[in-house]
């Protein structure tokens, strides 16, 4: 309400004569008020007074029901009827709240809100009370505990509030704006500049904001860009207060006269549908307050201050019959609010005094509340009480039911044992970054758990203290389900929260803590991150595949190298494998073998992942080793033929992989034919299932693997001694043994997973039993043991129970060729090293040692349908890479979750939900076998003119230039970017019952246009690559509009443009971006994203950041042309040559303006004239014909001048 015009009396009250802390009795207080209360001498009783008994009430006829006090002498200026439970709340000038429960109005809670400044609106919620004052907004708990208080500017003067949605508020006051605040996150969100200053009253329907001027108008704004949609002058002297129902608008205020303001008995009430004024409503009291009560009618409740009150119909006559009056204690009415069932009104007058007048005795506040939670009472043992200190005490006055039964602590000693608390093991990330003083080691805090909180195990079956379960969950599996919990968080399918902003606020530090970097696991078939990252953690392969180059469109190897110096170059952010997955997908052996998932079927999991990853598996081994074996690599690309890798005629993937074996098929006949053959990978091979197997005969892993690799089986074959096919015996025999032994573990029934589990629990029980006495229940070091640990010297520390459990998979395994073309295979444990020696030096007589780097499982989840996860040894070279240390660690790559883990971790195989997929064994010292030095493969030339694509394309419409030999760039040269893209596959989302959306899957884009321009010389502006690329896939969506991409722009075929292959312009920029340029563009992270590169910050000049300030908008590239350049970009469509050079230009204003970046005052100065400007404007670019850049304009000049 606006106070304007109101009785001159009420400045008497001075908020500090009222403060709530320091309760008086109010010199101007009605004394027949306290006619019946006790004043004690501390001060007065606050306590809700009754003012007068309830009357009779007539149904259908609004009469007082009850009056109570709620602050004595303090003036109430602001009454709330609760929207959700049965209760009033009112605000006092003495900024105190205070809350009565039901039409008895009886007090639920009472508290202080402002030390200072008066209530001014209430606003119920769900979970709490929202009370506006002066410059403060405070959300409290109906009890009074302070939820959120968020702090005005000190310059504010707010009088009212709206809530527009659940988590949507608007706030305005007597400035000229309107402030738009996110409850969910406390903070302000936008400012909407309104024309006429002091919005006191704010009123909502499904068409229009209304708001309430001091100035006697009342403005109609969009409910979405909050524009003036239309105004009506009211009244010439002020606003009192208006109210809105269906095509109605009813308003009272003041008119001005000569001697000043004065009371207007006209209401003025208007017509929504044809905006105009219908006739005014003469009443017969000075209104003051008016709200719509619609029953069966539509009728206006009009009060004064002095308290009458008259009803009458908005479009009739006000008849004087329909005036009573309320009996205020107080001079004046100061507030009055209507209940939502209509059955109530509340007025509150200003000596404190609140009264509750209603249509029935029994009245409802709200059609459906909710039950209100009232503090339990205090109750009070009856038993007496019983002096502890007197030691002749009996202890029979306790009393005690009489049992002829044993009591529940008489224990028999047999039965009972003392069960101490076991110690939690030591965490990993701290034995990893340990370092030893002395016998006492040092390590910094991970943090992974509660400062001085140890979560004890009371259970052996309890599971590891799991250092996720206080970081945010992804949207799969945020809620718990039964069947989840034998599946720990970390290893659970992990899934990508997107919100408006994208990717930019989804915070994968919470899943990934070291610097190593995870993959995306959004993309069609990315499935195979998880060997993905195997790869590229096995060095000479990372090595062999980023030295290789060649001239294939589609090469895996190509393609994959691309990827691993994405993983280099990163340091914890997450990689996507666009590019890669993209070339797989056009392989056609690939869609061949099944590989190819739909993305239906990738989303439901109905694919079995198992054997899709060990499908996977064979095949990118088989591929890599064809792409490999290309021997002519033109000038341009070379790559591979020139490394140190590649011998003439061969592959160093088969050097790594290939094992030589010849196979021999002997005949009944007696004929016996032996060819020789290789292959890539090993299929384990299980013993045939019977009774013996059943109760628990032991098989080693070295037993089934000599049983897979050296395979005897009886098949059908050709014989051609015989001539026809005969029952042959087939026998493999191994020539030579691969520098990585890769497994694939054919656990594809619950046949081969009771093996395993049968196998894990012999080996359990065997592995107590020799280590009877000396396994510990956990690990427990002595201080020896601290001096040792971590040394390759340490001593063999004793594992726990529960690092046996569910193990059948050795770490290592020792391999040796006998004299007649036999193989042994057995397991492999140091302290076999230490009885027979080191493996190297045995290797020459045909000995080798293979240790375990990685494990590839599968996580059962039929929620989710499952997922791939991989365990990974992550050798010395990359930590010292990445973290500068030397060390090799356990990892758990789970897509974007990178954990390090204990290396028992990796071969504990739970059935239930944990399935061995694949295994990597290495030789030892592997790395000492190869060159592992990389050479980067792309060179100059690529940036040399090249042949387009396109059948129709003529020098006539060439839009670029390339580069000359002279013009090659150097380090720090700028390059102006732009990238334009199309929509291959649409966003999936769905909408949430309160009317949001939530994105589950973000629409997928593939690159369509890049253009790099000059930065710097004569030919500064001209671009020098102007790629359109081809692309084979369905474009759903040109985004003409946005992108200047039209149908037939990338069709070979019809194109005019210049055409290029990804891969082709892909190696443009990173050769760029491997000399050291740096890019100037507008949103380049989002480009660089799509185009699949990873470029670092130090090379990227993004407008998007220059011209920012932080917690604002981000602000268009066309805005920013025309402001700071008085250019008009982008009117129809975008073009990225434009684009380009205005991001060029705006750097070098930019540079202009912070004095090459020497003066961020003064360029802060002209970032806030730019926001105020966008903000008049509504960050639109004016028309041709409308207003000119500020670049012209008096203001800018002074703006500059800053």
């Amino acid at each position: 309400m606006n106070f304007e015009g109101l009785d001159p009396g009420l400045a008497e009250y001075a908020p500090a004569m009222h403060s709530a802390l320091d309760p008086v009795l109010d010199a101007h207080l009605n004394p027949s008020l306290l006619q019946n209360v006790e004043l004690d001498p501390e001060g007065v009783a606050l306590e809700a007074l009754p003012v007068q008994e309830s009357v009779h009430i007539m149904e259908g006829v609004y009469s007082e029901l009850h009056s109570v006090v709620a602050e004595v002498g303090v003036p109430v200026s602001v009454s709330h009827f609760d929207l959700h439970e049965e209760m009033l709340w009112v605000g006092s000038h003495g900024g105190h709240a205070t809350s009565f429960f039901g039409p008895a109005l009886e007090r639920y809670s009472s508290f202080q809100v402002n030390g200072s400044d008066d209530i001014r609106q209430i606003q119920s919620l769900e979970n709490g009370i929202l009370f506006l004052t002066k410059n403060n907004l405070k959300y409290m708990a109906r009890g009074g505990l302070i939820i959120f208080d968020y702090l005005l500017d000190e310059n504010e003067d707010m009088h009212s509030l709206l809530l527009t949605d659940s988590s949507t508020l608007l706030v305005g006051g007597l400035q000229n704006h309107i402030l738009e605040i996110d409850l969910n996150t406390v903070q302000e969100t936008q400012k909407y500049t309104v024309e006429t200053p002091g919005v006191t009253i704010m009123r909502q329907t499904n068409r229009f904001f209304f708001c309430g001027h001091t100035s006697g108008k009342v403005s109609l704004r969009d409910l979405r860009t909050f524009k003036v949609e239309h105004e009506f002058d009211a009244f010439s002297g002020s606003l009192s207060d208006f109210d809105v129902h269906g095509n109605l608008l009813a308003a009272c205020g003041f008119s001005s006269r000569l001697t000043g303001l004065a009371c207007d008995r006209f209401l003025k009430v208007y017509d929504l549908r044809m905006m105009r004024a219908i006739t005014p409503l003469q009443v017969h009291v000075d209104p003051a307050f008016l709200r719509f009560i619609p029953t069966y009618t539509s009728r206006l409740a009009i009060i004064s201050q002095s308290g009458q009150c008259q009803f009458c119909e908005p479009t009739g006559l006000a008849n004087p019959a329909d005036i009573f009056h309320v009996n205020p204690v107080g001079p004046l009415l100061m507030t009055f609010d209507v209940s939502a069932s209509k059955q109530a009104l509340a007025f509150g007058d200003s000596e404190g005094c609140v009264h509750l007048w209603t249509d029935s005795p029994e009245p409802s506040f709200n059609p459906y509340s909710r039950e209100t939670e009232f503090a339990l009472p205090c109750l009070v043992d009856s038993l007496p009480p019983l002096d502890w200190s007197q030691d002749l005490l009996p202890l029979s006055l306790i009393p005690v039911p009489l049992t002829t039964d044993t009591l529940l602590s008489d224990w028999p000693a047999a039965n009972s044992a003392p069960a101490p608390r076991r110690a939690p093991p030591v965490d990993a990330e701290i034995l990893r970054t340990m370092k030893k003083v002395g016998f006492i080691g040092y390590a910094p805090n991970p943090r992974t758990r509660l400062r001085n909180q140890i979560p004890y195990r009371l259970k052996e079956s309890d599971s590891e203290f799991d250092s996720f379960s206080q970081v945010t969950e992804s949207p799969v599996g945020r809620e718990e389900e039964p069947h989840l919990h034998m599946v720990s968080k970390k290893y659970r399918k992990v899934t990508i929260k997107y919100s408006k902003l994208g990717l930019e606020d989804f915070d994968f530090k919470h899943y990934n803590k070291t610097l190593f970097a995870g993959l995306e696991p959004h993309i069609p078939n990315a499935y195979c991150n998880c060997m993905i990252q195997v790869l590229y953690f096995l060095e000479p392969v990372r090595c062999l595949i980023q030295n290789h180059l060649c001239q294939k469109e589609f090469c895996l190897a190509c393609e994959l190298g691309f990827l691993f110096h994405m993983l280099d170059l990163s340091r914890g952010d997450p990689c996507q494998g666009n590019n890669f997955l993209r070339a797989f997908r056009t392989i056609p052996e690939a869609s061949a073998l099944g590989l190819i998932l739909a993305d239906s079927d990738e989303a439901s999991g109905k694919g079995n992942l198992a054997r899709l990853i060990q499908r996977w598996n064979r095949f990118i081994l088989t591929q890599l080793h064809q792409d490999m074996q290309e021997l002519e690599v033109p000038q341009a690309y070379r790559g591979a033929g020139g490394s140190s890798f590649c011998s003439s005629g061969d592959s160093v993937i088969g050097q790594l992989f290939s094992c030589e074996m010849e196979n021999c098929s002997l005949c009944r006949c007696g004929s016996e034919t032996v060819r020789a053959s290789s292959t890539l990978l090993f299929t384990l091979s299980y013993p045939d299932g019977s009774n013996s197997d059943k109760t628990g005969k032991n098989y080693d892993f070295a037993q089934v693997l000599k049983r897979s690799i050296c395979l005897d089986q009886n098949t059908q074959a050709w014989c051609d001694n015989c001539e026809k096919y005969q029952p042959t015996i087939q026998t493999r025999n191994i020539r030579h043994l691969p520098d990585i032994l890769v497994i694939n573990c054919e656990v594809n029934s619950s046949k081969e997973a009771d093996f395993w589990r049968m196998q894990a629990e012999v080996a359990f029980k065997m592995a107590v039993k020799k280590h009877s006495g000396e396994i510990s229940k956990n690990k427990e070091f002595a201080l020896a043991d601290w001096k040792e640990l971590g040394s390759p010297e340490g001593v063999l520390v004793c594992p726990s129970i529960e690092e046996l459990k569910n193990v059948w998979l050795p770490f290592s395994i020792r391999m040796k060729m006998t004299k007649n073309k036999g193989l042994d295979v057995c397991n492999w444990t140091d302290g076999d090293e230490m009885q027979w020696g080191p493996a190297r030096a045995e290797e020459e007589h045909g000995v080798y040692v293979y240790d375990l780097m990685a494990t590839v499982v599968h996580i059962l989840d039929s929620r989710t349908g499952g997922s791939l996860v991989a365990h990974i040894k992550v050798g010395e070279t990359y930590h010292q890479r990445k973290e500068g240390v030397t060390h090799q660690q356990w990892y758990l790559f789970n897509d974007f979750l990178i954990e390090p883990i204990d290396k028992h971790e990796a071969v504990q195989f739970d059935m239930n939900w944990k399935v061995p997929a694949i295994l990597y064994y290495v030789k030892r010292n592997l790395n000492s076998r190869y060159n592992l030095n990389i050479k980067n493969p792309i060179e100059a030339s690529v940036l040399l003119a090249e042949a387009s694509l396109a059948r129709k394309q003529r020098k006539t419409h060439t839009t670029f230039i390339p580069l000359m030999l002279n013009e090659m760039p150097q380090i720090g040269d700028l390059v102006g970017l732009d990238a334009e893209f199309v929509t291959l596959n649409e966003e999936e989302a769905e909408l949430r019952s309160d009317g949001t959306k939530s994105t589950i899957k973000p629409s997928q884009m593939s690159v369509a246009r890049i253009t790099c321009v000059r930065g710097q010389g004569p030919n500064e502006g001209i671009p020098f690559i102007d790629d359109y690329i081809s692309t084979q896939e369905q474009v759903v969506d040109y985004l003409t509009q946005y992108s200047g991409i039209k149908p037939g722009d990338l069709d070979a075929k019809i194109s005019s443009k210049h055409l290029t292959t990804l891969k082709s312009t892909y190696l443009k920029l990173r050769f760029l971006i491997d000399i050291g340029v740096k890019f100037v563009g507008h949103g380049l992270q989002k480009d660089f994203r799509v185009i699949n590169l990873m470029v670092p910050k130090d090379q990227v000049l993004d407008t998007v950041y220059l011209f920012h300030m932080p917690r604002k908008r981000m602000i268009s590239l066309r805005f920013l042309a025309w402001y700071f350049l008085d250019l008009k970009i982008q009117g129809e469509t975008h073009d990225s040559i434009e684009d380009a050079r205005t991001a060029l230009q705006l750097y070098r204003k930019y540079l202009e303006l912070s004095k090459n970046g020497t003066e961020p005052e003064s360029f802060h100065k002209v970032l806030k004239g730019l926001y105020e400007k966008g903000r008049k404007m509504d960050w639109k670019v004016p028309e041709p014909e409308g207003q000119t850049s500020p670049k012209n304009a008096a203001v800018f000049s002074s703006v500059l001048a800053l």
